[in-house]
């Protein structure tokens, strides 16, 4: 299947539906069934200790599968997040950006699941792991 949308309409979607985050994401490689994002870190994302808050990490896992999705089916706002598992492996550098790496592993009419990656930018090693699975809405 096809890309529906590329990088720019993707990110235009997102100004578009989700206002509030701010330009906060940024689209490094869009491709088939795979996307790459930044989330851009600043002081509202650390938490004490000097480390980025998991709710943030979660935000880009669960923003990135969304784009990964409307990327191949196109922009259906009403696609939403079923089921979600994350495991914080490492503590990413506070004010660092982060980057997730996405792959869709299924994507049927019904449902998507994607696996998503996150680092630290500058590390070799994901800081955390998520899997997600996303209702489609039907046509």
């Amino acid at each position: 299947m096809p890309l529906q949308m590329n990088a720019e309409q993707l990110m235009a979607f997102f100004e578009e539906v989700f206002p509030q985050l701010d330009n906060a994401f940024e689209v490094l490689r869009l491709e088939e069934m795979e996307l790459d994002m930044r989330m851009k870190i600043g002081e509202a994302h650390l938490r004490p200790g000097g480390t980025v808050s998991g709710p943030s990490m979660f935000t880009l896992a669960d923003c990135i599968v969304y784009g990964a999705v409307l990327a191949m089916i196109g922009p259906k706002a009403l696609s939403v997040t079923t089921n979600c598992s994350i495991d914080f492996m490492r503590k990413p550098e506070a004010g660092v950006d982060l980057i997730g790496k996405c792959k869709l592993l299924k994507l049927g009419r019904a449902l998507a699941v994607g696996d998503v990656l996150i680092y630290s930018e500058g590390m070799d090693k994901p800081v955390a792991r998520a899997t997600l699975t996303y209702s489609i809405p039907p046509k």
